[in-house]
């Protein structure tokens, strides 16, 4: 190989490892020091994952679902819920790691069954017929046409934090009565955490389940 070749190949790494270095320097230090610092200075809830904290104590985040159940009793596969609390969406899609058992995780995920999949049938058809039965009174029955379709199906991810306004009202007198409070006072609290359409028109209106079961637990001390 010639002398000119040489120089020519050792002028191209240079200019090579020189691209590198300040492209490393800007995409992977300084790029990501100026989009931390700015989402620390103008949105730092947002930024720190939407903690949700009561008493000054983590209880949650209000972009994640989670669920309120009973202690899983001896011989139980699944556990029942506490009916004290307003419950999320459904999350059958929601599986367990077996790849590393080390580590106690819980995998996101959707169904992925079709809308005639008998598994799937059964599984709303259940949870149907257990929001009516959990959800009725004495002084109040739960009429299965009131169901809405977000208190029988999950999410996409399964750890959707939202239920409908439908869903969270037809849950108020069950909280009410279970909690000792008149049925009112649970009703404008529902009526107090809906949130309306993102800019008027993009999305549903929803309720966080978490805070509604945070206001929800002041409420009852």
């Amino acid at each position: 190989m010639s002398s000119m070749n040489i120089g020519g190949t050792a002028r191209l790494l240079g200019a090579g490892l020189r691209a590198l270095l300040v492209l490393t320097v800007l995409c992977g230090v300084l790029y990501p020091l100026a989009v931390t610092g700015v989402a620390q200075g103008l949105f730092p809830h947002r930024a720190n994952g939407s903690v949700v904290r009561q008493d000054g104590k983590a209880v949650g985040s209000s972009l994640i679902g989670q669920r309120y159940d009973l202690p899983l009793k001896e011989g139980q596969e699944t556990p029942e819920p506490d009916l004290l609390w307003f419950q999320p969406r459904p999350s059958n899609g929601l599986g367990s790691n077996s790849v590393n058992t080390q580590y106690k995780l819980i995998l996101s995920g959707a169904t992925n069954r079709s809308g005639d999949n008998e598994d799937l049938i059964k599984w709303v058809t259940d949870a149907k017929a257990a929001v009516v039965k959990d959800n009725s009174t004495p002084a109040y029955r739960v009429s299965p046409s009131q169901v809405p379709p977000d208190a029988v199906t999950s999410s996409g991810s399964g750890l959707d934090p939202d239920i409908s306004p439908a869903y969270a009202r037809l849950q108020a007198h069950r909280v009410a009565e279970r909690n000792h409070l008149p049925v009112e006072q649970v009703e404008k609290l529902v009526e107090d955490h809906v949130q309306q359409r993102v800019l008027g028109f993009v999305g549903e209106p929803r309720v966080n389940v978490l805070a509604l079961n945070t206001a929800l637990r002041e409420l009852t001390g």
